[in-house]
């Protein structure tokens, strides 16, 4: 297999001169395209990486397995040499490591930036394919660090395992109702809330993410969503699984509801991250499912090909939100389970752009741009900038664009011709982008 040739790698910009382009591997309603050859690795280097992993987090781990994988000549295995890169971040095995990545790949990185994120970049931008056996590989590795993410690698056709990495917190996989703490991102179930005027301890400029099912609105508070990164409650009569990624900028909202055999999908955070978007999984089922379509991907749930419907989340100021929805609830200050939230959790982790691997970015926007996206009556899918959106509506007036209108009313909506409102969601460009490579872009020259 042809070696790649890295000359430079400019982690943030994403940047790759590879002299060619990696095609995406998205779409908007089916599964990631994977790149995979119908052949295990090469003999030396598949025996080599089972040893590598029989005793992986163990005093025992060997790293002299290493030298078969590079010898090997098999590129694919480099994609396990990333993997456990996210693992070992310093000391003697990292550098072991990557070692052998640049050995096996070619690849030259600069000091400093040689480490998982710049090597599984790398590796999706070059499109390098995932051998055959690369999911149990991957569950092999996983389930050595904790078992209760094996369930998740059952049944995983849909997944792209490649993109996939460890966002450096545990499986949230508490029943539905357990508010109680866990090693997780935790999920609230059922939370507490009072009336628009119980929420004056929350400063009107300040931002909230808003939901409206049938007659009935929320707001919850973007300091508490970057805690709890999941909401399941019910609103308007229906249940809803509400999932916040912080990576993404994107918080969205699925009914979770009718779903054939199962009185309703629970949506908890898995730990795991897909380029930076987070994994989400329904804890009853242990099925994956897309966070930025709501398609199950794995397990139970996908062999039923659920689609969980979306609604519309809307990003605003309280003060906007409740002046347009006086009736609003409002997540209660605790969260009702008498914890204190700071204002700022996060403190500007993301200015700088992503952290996690994204592989290739679109160029036609700033990576961390604002966008309310929208996928139009046609199926296409469209992004609007949001600041330039609102000072195209500060007048009052309509935008339209394609086969859509965008009105400017408790924050950025989006109809189709007839006057129906289609679901839309905020999100930094780079997710959008990822995960809809065929957008267009509103006001784009």
């Amino acid at each position: 297999m042809k070696k790649l040739k890295v000359l430079s790698f400019v982690l943030l910009a994403g940047c790759l001169s590879t002299g060619e382009a990696a095609e995406s591997t998205t779409s908007t309603t089916e599964p990631a395209s994977i790149t995979t050859m119908s052949t295990p690795l090469e003999p030396d280097a598949d025996v080599a990486v089972g040893l590598l992993l029989a005793d992986v987090f163990t005093a025992d781990y060997n790293p002299s397995h290493l030298e078969a994988i590079v010898g090997s000549g098999d590129e694919r295995a480099a994609w396990v040499l990333a993997d456990l890169l996210r693992f070992y971040q310093v000391g003697l095995h990292r550098d072991e490591l990557v070692f052998a990545f640049t050995q096996l790949t070619g690849a030259e990185g600069e000091p400093g930036v040689v480490d998982f994120v710049w090597a599984s970049n790398l590796l999706m931008m070059a499109d390098v394919p995932a051998m055959d056996g690369y999911a149990d590989i991957k569950k092999r590795l996983y389930a050595a660090l904790d078992e209760r993410w094996a369930r998740l690698f059952d049944n995983d056709d849909a997944m792209d395992w490649r993109l996939v990495t460890w966002g450096g917190v545990g499986i949230d996989d508490r029943p539905f109702g357990n508010n109680g703490p866990c090693n997780c991102i935790p999920a609230l179930d059922d939370p507490a809330t009072t009336d628009a005027a119980g929420g004056d301890w929350f400063s009107d400029d300040r931002i909230v993410f808003g939901v409206v099912v049938g007659a009935e609105a929320l707001a919850l508070p973007k300091h508490q969503m970057e805690v709890h990164e999941m909401v399941n409650v019910t609103l308007g009569g229906r249940d809803l699984g509400i999932p916040y990624c912080t990576l993404c900028g994107s918080a969205q909202a699925y009914l979770t509801d009718g779903v054939t055999g199962q009185e309703r999908v629970v949506l908890r955070t898995s730990g795991l991250l897909s380029r930076s978007n987070k994994v989400m999984y329904d804890v009853v089922t242990g099925s994956i499912l897309d966070t930025f379509t709501g398609a199950a991907r794995t397990g139970p749930l996908a062999e039923q090909g659920v689609v969980l419907e979306q609604v519309s989340v809307v990003a605003s100021t309280w003060g906007g939100w409740k002046a347009a929805h006086p009736d609003t609830r409002i997540l209660a200050q605790d969260g009702g389970i008498g914890r204190v939230y700071q204002d700022d959790p996060l403190g500007g982790r993301d200015n700088n752009g992503p952290i996690f691997p994204v592989g290739d970015t679109d160029d036609r926007l700033p990576i961390q741009e604002a966008v309310v996206g929208v996928i139009a009556p046609s199926g296409t899918p469209i992004a609007f900038p949001v600041t330039a959106t609102r000072n195209a509506l500060d007048e009052g007036n309509a935008l339209e664009f394609e086969d859509v209108v965008v009105r400017l009313t408790d924050g950025l909506r989006v109809y189709d011709a007839n006057g129906q409102e289609l679901p839309t969601h905020q999100a930094f460009w780079f997710a959008w982008s990822q995960f809809h490579p065929e957008t267009l872009v509103w006001g784009e020259k």
